[in-house]
Protein backbone atom coordinates (compact mmCIF):
# COMPACT_ATOMS: atom_id res chain seq x y z
CA UNK A 1 0.00 0.00 0.00
CA UNK A 2 1.12 3.51 -0.62
CA UNK A 3 1.57 6.17 2.04
CA UNK A 4 -1.47 7.48 3.83
CA UNK A 5 -2.90 10.85 2.79
CA UNK A 6 -5.11 11.49 5.81
CA UNK A 7 -8.33 11.46 3.82
CA UNK A 8 -7.03 13.76 1.00
CA UNK A 9 -6.77 12.63 -2.61
CA UNK A 10 -4.69 14.38 -5.36
CA UNK A 11 -6.65 14.36 -8.58
CA UNK A 12 -6.51 15.93 -11.99
CA UNK A 13 -9.77 17.45 -13.08
CA UNK A 14 -10.94 19.40 -16.14
CA UNK A 15 -8.30 21.50 -17.97
CA UNK A 16 -5.55 19.71 -16.10
CA UNK A 17 -6.49 21.20 -12.71
CA UNK A 18 -4.59 19.47 -9.88
CA UNK A 19 -5.74 19.94 -6.32
CA UNK A 20 -6.14 18.05 -3.04
CA UNK A 21 -9.75 18.11 -1.91
CA UNK A 22 -11.68 16.20 0.69
CA UNK A 23 -14.15 15.24 -2.04
CA UNK A 24 -11.38 13.82 -4.21
CA UNK A 25 -12.27 16.18 -7.13
CA UNK A 26 -11.41 19.53 -8.65
CA UNK A 27 -13.44 22.43 -7.31
CA UNK A 28 -15.31 24.64 -9.78
CA UNK A 29 -13.53 27.71 -8.40
CA UNK A 30 -10.07 26.26 -9.04
CA UNK A 31 -11.05 25.20 -12.51
CA UNK A 32 -12.27 28.69 -13.38
CA UNK A 33 -9.12 30.29 -11.96
CA UNK A 34 -6.91 27.95 -13.97
CA UNK A 35 -8.88 28.56 -17.14
CA UNK A 36 -8.68 32.34 -16.64
CA UNK A 37 -4.93 32.21 -16.09
CA UNK A 38 -4.42 30.12 -19.20
CA UNK A 39 -6.53 32.52 -21.23
CA UNK A 40 -4.53 35.47 -19.90
CA UNK A 41 -1.23 33.82 -20.82
CA UNK A 42 -2.54 33.09 -24.31
CA UNK A 43 -3.66 36.71 -24.78
CA UNK A 44 -0.30 38.02 -23.57
CA UNK A 45 1.60 35.70 -25.88
CA UNK A 46 -0.59 36.67 -28.81
CA UNK A 47 -0.17 40.39 -28.06
CA UNK A 48 3.59 39.94 -27.76
CA UNK A 49 3.67 38.21 -31.15
CA UNK A 50 1.53 40.82 -32.88
CA UNK A 51 3.18 43.84 -31.28
CA UNK A 52 6.60 42.48 -32.16
CA UNK A 53 5.94 43.54 -35.74
CA UNK A 54 3.48 46.38 -35.16
CA UNK A 55 4.63 47.97 -31.93
CA UNK A 56 5.05 51.75 -31.97
CA UNK A 57 8.67 52.89 -31.94
CA UNK A 58 10.57 54.18 -28.97
CA UNK A 59 11.88 57.68 -29.67
CA UNK A 60 15.49 58.02 -28.51
CA UNK A 61 17.95 60.91 -28.42
CA UNK A 62 21.47 60.34 -29.73
CA UNK A 63 24.39 62.74 -29.08
CA UNK A 64 26.24 63.72 -32.25
CA UNK A 65 28.88 66.26 -31.36
CA UNK A 66 27.01 69.17 -29.79
CA UNK A 67 23.70 68.07 -31.28
CA UNK A 68 21.02 65.67 -30.09
CA UNK A 69 19.52 63.82 -33.03
CA UNK A 70 16.32 61.85 -32.64
CA UNK A 71 15.67 58.30 -33.82
CA UNK A 72 12.92 55.72 -33.93
CA UNK A 73 13.97 52.44 -32.34
CA UNK A 74 12.23 49.07 -32.49
CA UNK A 75 13.15 45.69 -31.01
CA UNK A 76 11.49 42.32 -31.70
CA UNK A 77 9.46 40.67 -28.99
CA UNK A 78 11.39 38.37 -26.67
CA UNK A 79 14.42 38.64 -24.41
CA UNK A 80 17.20 39.17 -26.97
CA UNK A 81 19.99 39.97 -27.47
CA UNK A 82 18.98 40.70 -31.06
CA UNK A 83 20.87 41.29 -34.29
CA UNK A 84 20.22 44.84 -35.38
CA UNK A 85 20.10 47.14 -38.40
CA UNK A 86 21.05 50.80 -38.56
CA UNK A 87 19.11 52.45 -41.37
CA UNK A 88 20.30 55.63 -43.12
CA UNK A 89 17.47 57.47 -44.87
CA UNK A 90 17.83 59.49 -48.04
CA UNK A 91 17.40 63.23 -48.30
CA UNK A 92 14.06 64.64 -49.42
CA UNK A 93 12.36 67.59 -51.00
CA UNK A 94 11.75 69.16 -47.57
CA UNK A 95 12.75 68.43 -43.95
CA UNK A 96 9.71 66.25 -43.27
CA UNK A 97 9.92 63.93 -46.30
CA UNK A 98 12.13 61.25 -47.81
CA UNK A 99 11.45 59.20 -50.96
CA UNK A 100 8.22 61.19 -51.48
CA UNK A 101 6.89 59.94 -48.12
CA UNK A 102 6.54 61.68 -44.76
CA UNK A 103 9.78 60.61 -43.14
CA UNK A 104 8.19 59.18 -39.99
CA UNK A 105 5.79 57.20 -42.18
CA UNK A 106 8.76 55.91 -44.19
CA UNK A 107 10.37 54.64 -40.99
CA UNK A 108 7.16 52.98 -39.84
CA UNK A 109 6.71 51.35 -43.23
CA UNK A 110 10.12 49.65 -43.12
CA UNK A 111 10.32 48.61 -39.49
CA UNK A 112 7.78 45.74 -39.50
CA UNK A 113 9.60 43.83 -42.23
CA UNK A 114 12.84 43.88 -40.21
CA UNK A 115 11.07 42.94 -36.97
CA UNK A 116 9.35 40.07 -38.76
CA UNK A 117 12.76 38.66 -39.64
CA UNK A 118 14.06 39.05 -36.09
CA UNK A 119 16.12 42.25 -36.40
CA UNK A 120 16.02 45.30 -34.17
CA UNK A 121 15.74 48.44 -36.26
CA UNK A 122 17.15 51.94 -35.63
CA UNK A 123 16.01 54.76 -37.91
CA UNK A 124 17.84 57.98 -36.98
CA UNK A 125 16.73 61.35 -38.33
CA UNK A 126 19.91 63.16 -39.26
CA UNK A 127 20.38 66.83 -38.43
CA UNK A 128 17.95 69.19 -40.11
CA UNK A 129 15.46 66.48 -41.07
CA UNK A 130 12.45 64.75 -39.53
CA UNK A 131 12.43 64.77 -35.74
CA UNK A 132 15.90 66.37 -35.81
CA UNK A 133 14.79 69.34 -37.95
CA UNK A 134 15.49 71.75 -35.08
CA UNK A 135 19.12 70.68 -34.78
CA UNK A 136 20.48 72.28 -37.96
CA UNK A 137 19.38 73.73 -41.32
CA UNK A 138 17.98 71.21 -43.78
CA UNK A 139 20.75 69.97 -46.05
CA UNK A 140 18.85 70.56 -49.29
CA UNK A 141 18.18 74.19 -48.31
CA UNK A 142 21.89 74.68 -47.68
CA UNK A 143 22.73 73.15 -51.06
CA UNK A 144 20.11 75.25 -52.85
CA UNK A 145 21.60 78.47 -51.43
CA UNK A 146 25.07 77.32 -52.45
CA UNK A 147 23.93 76.75 -56.03
CA UNK A 148 22.16 80.09 -56.18
CA UNK A 149 25.25 81.97 -55.04
CA UNK A 150 28.13 79.93 -56.48
CA UNK A 151 26.75 77.57 -59.13
CA UNK A 152 26.09 73.87 -59.67
CA UNK A 153 29.67 72.69 -59.30
CA UNK A 154 29.93 74.41 -55.93
CA UNK A 155 26.70 72.76 -54.86
CA UNK A 156 27.99 69.33 -55.91
CA UNK A 157 31.21 69.84 -53.97
CA UNK A 158 29.39 71.02 -50.86
CA UNK A 159 27.13 67.96 -50.98
CA UNK A 160 30.25 65.80 -51.03
CA UNK A 161 31.66 67.72 -48.05
CA UNK A 162 28.45 67.27 -46.05
CA UNK A 163 28.32 63.57 -46.98
CA UNK A 164 31.81 62.97 -45.63
CA UNK A 165 31.61 65.19 -42.51
CA UNK A 166 28.51 66.14 -40.55
CA UNK A 167 26.07 63.71 -42.18
CA UNK A 168 28.54 60.87 -41.67
CA UNK A 169 29.07 62.04 -38.08
CA UNK A 170 25.35 61.55 -37.39
CA UNK A 171 25.36 58.07 -38.92
CA UNK A 172 28.41 57.02 -36.88
CA UNK A 173 26.86 58.44 -33.72
CA UNK A 174 23.74 56.34 -34.38
CA UNK A 175 25.88 53.24 -34.83
CA UNK A 176 27.64 53.91 -31.51
CA UNK A 177 24.24 54.21 -29.83
CA UNK A 178 23.05 50.94 -31.35
CA UNK A 179 26.15 49.09 -30.17
CA UNK A 180 25.47 50.06 -26.57
CA UNK A 181 21.66 49.68 -26.57
CA UNK A 182 20.23 47.13 -24.11
CA UNK A 183 19.09 43.89 -25.71
CA UNK A 184 21.27 44.36 -28.81
CA UNK A 185 24.05 42.00 -29.86
CA UNK A 186 26.83 44.42 -30.77
CA UNK A 187 28.61 41.68 -32.72
CA UNK A 188 25.67 41.15 -35.10
CA UNK A 189 25.07 44.53 -36.71
CA UNK A 190 24.32 45.60 -40.26
CA UNK A 191 23.96 49.01 -41.85
CA UNK A 192 21.47 49.71 -44.62
CA UNK A 193 20.72 52.91 -46.49
CA UNK A 194 18.77 54.42 -49.34
CA UNK A 195 19.97 56.97 -51.92
CA UNK A 196 22.15 59.52 -50.08
CA UNK A 197 21.85 57.20 -47.08
CA UNK A 198 23.10 54.33 -49.24
CA UNK A 199 26.28 56.28 -49.85
CA UNK A 200 26.55 57.00 -46.13
CA UNK A 201 26.20 53.30 -45.37
CA UNK A 202 29.23 52.47 -47.50
CA UNK A 203 31.24 55.16 -45.68
CA UNK A 204 30.10 53.85 -42.28
CA UNK A 205 31.32 50.38 -43.31
CA UNK A 206 34.68 51.85 -44.22
CA UNK A 207 34.98 53.30 -40.70
CA UNK A 208 33.83 50.27 -38.72
CA UNK A 209 35.29 46.84 -39.35
CA UNK A 210 32.96 45.18 -36.83
CA UNK A 211 29.91 45.40 -39.11
CA UNK A 212 28.69 42.09 -40.48
CA UNK A 213 26.86 43.32 -43.59
CA UNK A 214 26.01 46.42 -45.65
CA UNK A 215 23.10 46.97 -48.03
CA UNK A 216 22.97 50.05 -50.25
CA UNK A 217 19.72 50.77 -52.07
CA UNK A 218 20.21 53.15 -55.04
CA UNK A 219 23.27 54.55 -53.33
CA UNK A 220 24.91 56.38 -56.20
CA UNK A 221 22.13 56.46 -58.76
CA UNK A 222 21.86 60.26 -58.95
CA UNK A 223 25.40 61.46 -58.23
CA UNK A 224 27.71 58.90 -59.81
CA UNK A 225 27.84 60.59 -63.21
CA UNK A 226 27.89 64.15 -61.90
CA UNK A 227 30.49 63.97 -59.10
CA UNK A 228 34.00 62.64 -59.55
CA UNK A 229 34.55 63.18 -55.81
CA UNK A 230 31.67 60.84 -54.95
CA UNK A 231 32.91 58.20 -57.42
CA UNK A 232 36.42 58.21 -56.00
CA UNK A 233 35.25 58.27 -52.40
CA UNK A 234 32.82 55.37 -52.75
CA UNK A 235 35.36 53.27 -54.64
CA UNK A 236 37.83 53.90 -51.82
CA UNK A 237 35.17 52.93 -49.27
CA UNK A 238 34.41 49.53 -50.83
CA UNK A 239 38.14 48.83 -51.10
CA UNK A 240 38.56 49.35 -47.36
CA UNK A 241 35.28 47.95 -46.02
CA UNK A 242 35.54 44.46 -44.56
CA UNK A 243 31.86 43.55 -44.39
CA UNK A 244 30.11 41.86 -47.33
CA UNK A 245 28.24 44.46 -49.37
CA UNK A 246 24.95 44.15 -51.24
CA UNK A 247 24.08 46.74 -53.91
CA UNK A 248 20.41 46.99 -54.86
CA UNK A 249 18.92 48.93 -57.80
CA UNK A 250 15.80 48.91 -59.92
CA UNK A 251 16.45 48.79 -63.65
CA UNK A 252 14.65 52.09 -64.21
CA UNK A 253 16.51 54.03 -61.50
CA UNK A 254 18.23 57.23 -62.61
CA UNK A 255 21.35 55.15 -63.28
CA UNK A 256 22.71 51.74 -62.35
CA UNK A 257 26.21 52.67 -63.49
CA UNK A 258 27.49 53.38 -59.99
CA UNK A 259 26.34 50.07 -58.53
CA UNK A 260 27.86 48.20 -61.47
CA UNK A 261 31.18 50.03 -61.09
CA UNK A 262 31.36 49.35 -57.35
CA UNK A 263 30.57 45.67 -57.92
CA UNK A 264 33.23 45.48 -60.61
CA UNK A 265 35.80 46.92 -58.21
CA UNK A 266 34.89 44.39 -55.53
CA UNK A 267 35.12 41.64 -58.15
CA UNK A 268 38.62 42.80 -58.96
CA UNK A 269 39.59 42.67 -55.29
CA UNK A 270 37.80 39.33 -54.69
CA UNK A 271 35.71 40.91 -51.94
CA UNK A 272 32.34 39.35 -50.96
CA UNK A 273 29.43 41.22 -52.50
CA UNK A 274 26.07 40.88 -54.23
CA UNK A 275 24.72 43.06 -57.04
CA UNK A 276 20.97 42.88 -57.66
CA UNK A 277 19.37 44.84 -60.52
CA UNK A 278 15.61 44.29 -60.38
CA UNK A 279 12.97 44.85 -63.09
CA UNK A 280 11.56 48.36 -63.39
CA UNK A 281 9.34 49.70 -60.64
CA UNK A 282 6.59 52.02 -61.80
CA UNK A 283 6.91 54.21 -64.87
CA UNK A 284 9.51 56.80 -63.88
CA UNK A 285 13.11 57.00 -62.69
CA UNK A 286 11.84 58.42 -59.40
CA UNK A 287 9.66 55.34 -58.79
CA UNK A 288 12.59 53.11 -59.66
CA UNK A 289 14.81 55.11 -57.32
CA UNK A 290 12.35 54.61 -54.47
CA UNK A 291 12.04 50.84 -55.01
CA UNK A 292 12.99 50.31 -51.36
CA UNK A 293 9.61 51.60 -50.21
CA UNK A 294 7.50 50.94 -53.30
CA UNK A 295 8.38 47.31 -54.07
CA UNK A 296 9.30 45.65 -50.79
CA UNK A 297 8.18 42.20 -51.90
CA UNK A 298 10.64 42.45 -54.79
CA UNK A 299 13.75 42.63 -52.62
CA UNK A 300 12.68 41.12 -49.29
CA UNK A 301 13.73 37.53 -49.96
CA UNK A 302 17.15 38.38 -51.40
CA UNK A 303 18.05 41.02 -48.82
CA UNK A 304 17.12 38.90 -45.81
CA UNK A 305 18.90 35.89 -47.26
CA UNK A 306 22.01 38.08 -47.46
CA UNK A 307 21.51 39.46 -43.95
CA UNK A 308 20.79 36.07 -42.37
CA UNK A 309 23.87 34.51 -43.97
CA UNK A 310 26.19 37.26 -42.75
CA UNK A 311 24.63 38.68 -39.59
CA UNK A 312 22.71 35.92 -37.83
Amino acid sequence: MGPAHHGLAEVVGPAGCARRTTEGGCSLHSFLVMRTLRLLVFVLLLADLLLGENAPPITVSIPSGKLQIKAFFWKPSGPGPFPAVLFNHGSGEDPSHTASLPITEAAEKLAPIFLKHGYAFLYPFRRGQGLSANQAPFMQDVLKREEETRGKEARQHLQFVLLTTEQLDDALAALAFLKSAPGIDSYRLAVIGHSFGGQLSLLVAEHDASLRAVVSFAGAARSWKTSAEVRQRLLAAVRKAEAPIMLVEAENDYSTEGAAALAKEMDRLHKPHVLKIYPPVGDSPNEGHNQLYGAMSQWEGDVFKFLDQNVK
